[in-house]
């Protein structure tokens, strides 16, 4: 589409702001670089390593099949966010708004407010888990003073403020400084994660390349056949990933053209997991022959390998990373979704505002309250819940919109408009969530559906496509051709 097309002719303040408004391709900055560093970031986190490095010793699996599984989930990963991808690089809009073409102009407030809860959650979570690495930075320079509240030492609550507003003055300068910083951290773990494997090679010497074969050869710990923990490594990655695969168009929409999204996403998805996994086997096989455990934590690597100079050094990256993978995945999705709320009131800065400032009692409150009455688990339900939903956008927008939209009415709340429906509310849409949604909470909340894993989530999403389809059948000409300004 050009430019004067992408503008909208009659604005509707309940349905439009700037920051929801259509970016044209010329104002567009992000190519495949920024991509590559949004799933650099995604994945390079205290989580994201903790969890590449178990993965290599939890199934008893041969090393090279965990690798076979970890980059096959990056390739899947891939493909799903180049379909949800490509249409925010055509129009420009973000995930709250390219629903509004399946749910309607009102109906997408409710997937949006849905995955705007689950990012607030996790913002606050990751903000306390980006604070351990600070406290670990202080207690190395300064040493630990003791004292504790609500489950955190002083260290801690000096570290969880410094980082909560540090994110907070970064977002508040905008999204090209948020881009600056992501193009930064990202091959900044690099440099330190390569810097550790070395050391750590160097360490172990000549007993590092046994204790890679002793992991290689996996093991009889898991009982169940090696398909079964085949399929659930897959499946585990790929849910990793399940939190930005549904608005990624709120990144999309940025890049210059579909071909640097699609290369964006092939250097920073399949390539850059079997790198970054390659690395944590290494490290993962030398704390195995240095210490004779393998451990999995680069906070506990850092402590045994007792260098105040690394330390510092991987305290800052690893704050870095997390604080990435916090804004990526957490902060600007529901700050985009409250803004998509009530957009004559809540700019995309304003609804980051409201995310910070709830998640803040989160994260203050993981320790002492929140991570012990279960609610991880309710939110947990909450994201297989949204997966529904991206079978809804996928199939909408290919096979029932077959890839024309009209982006006037995507702002418009006339009766007449293509995606009004019902008083703005697509009933089918619903319909075909709701049906969707009870396999995806019943893989939560029901036992026998557990050993479905990751699965769950591409299961609930087939299903949501689905479901969608066949209630939509011969409603294809209700979705209007785009109209010539």
């Amino acid at each position: 589409m050009t430019d004067k097309e992408l503008e909208i002719r009659h604005i509707d303040h309940s349905l439009y702001n700037d920051d929801l408004a259509p970016i044209k391709k010329a104002n567009r900055s992000w190519g495949w670089f920024e991509i590559f560093n949004v799933w650099s970031n995604d994945i390079q986190s205290l989580f994201g390593y903790t969890l590449a490095a178990s993965l290599f010793i939890s199934y008893g699996l041969n090393g090279w099949a965990v690798m076979a599984a970890i980059i096959l989930a990056g390739f899947v990963v891939m493909v799903l966010v180049n379909l949800t991808g490509k249409p925010s690089v055509k129009y420009g809009v973000p995930f709250p708004v390219m629903i509004r073409s399946s749910m309607g102009v009102r109906g997408a407030n409710f997937p949006a407010m849905l995955r705007a809860i689950i990012g607030i959650f996790w913002y606050g979570v990751q903000t306390y888990f980006a604070s351990t690495a600070v406290a670990l930075l202080i207690t190395a320079l300064f040493g630990d003073p003791g004292g504790a509240w609500l489950g955190m030492s002083a260290v801690g609550w000096v570290s969880f403020v410094i980082v909560w507003c540090f994110q907070m003055a970064l977002f508040w300068q905008g999204i090209d400084r948020i881009k600056h910083f992501l193009n930064w951290a990202g091959p900044m773990v690099y440099v330190v994660m390569i810097a550790l494997m070395i050391i750590v090679w160097f360490q172990a010497g000549s007993e590092l390349l046994p204790a890679v074969s002793t992991i290689f050869s996996g093991s009889s710990e898991y009982e169940g056949s090696a398909v079964t923990a085949f399929l659930a490594i897959t499946g585990t990655m790929i849910a990793y990933f399940a939190a930005v695969v549904i608005n990624f168009g709120d990144f999309s929409r940025f890049v210059k053209s579909e071909k640097q999204m699609k290369l964006g996403n092939l250097l920073g998805l399949p390539l850059n997991v079997a790198f970054f996994s390659f690395i944590a086997l290494i490290i993962t096989a030398g704390t195995l022959a240095l210490f004779g455990e393998t451990l999995t934590n680069p906070s506990d690597i850092i402590e045994r390998v007792d260098s105040l100079p690394l330390t510092i050094i991987a305290a800052i990256t690893f704050f870095a990373a997390t604080v990435g993978i916090n804004l990526v995945a957490n902060f600007i999705p529901p700050a985009y979704d409250l803004a998509n709320l009530f957009p004559g009131k809540i700019s995309f800065r304003i609804g980051g505002l409201i995310t910070a400032v709830v998640a803040f009692f989160v994260g203050a409150l993981w320790v002492s309250v929140i991570s012990q009455i279960g609610i991880a688990g309710f939110v947990n339900a909450l994201g297989a819940i949204v997966a529904p939903f991206y079978g809804i956008i996928v199939v909408d927008y290919y096979l029932v919109k077959r890839q024309r939209l009209n982006i006037q009415d995507m702002f418009s709340a006339d009766p007449d408009g293509a995606y009004y429906y019902l008083k703005g509310w697509n009933k089918r849409a619903i319909g075909a969530f709701a049906l969707a949604a009870l396999f995806s909470i019943s893989s939560v909340w029901v036992p026998a559906l557990e050993a479905l894993g990751g699965y769950a989530w591409l299961i609930g999403a087939a299903l949501g496509g689905l479901f969608y389809y066949l209630l939509m059948r011969g409603q294809e000409a209700a979705a209007k051709a785009p109209t010539q300004p």
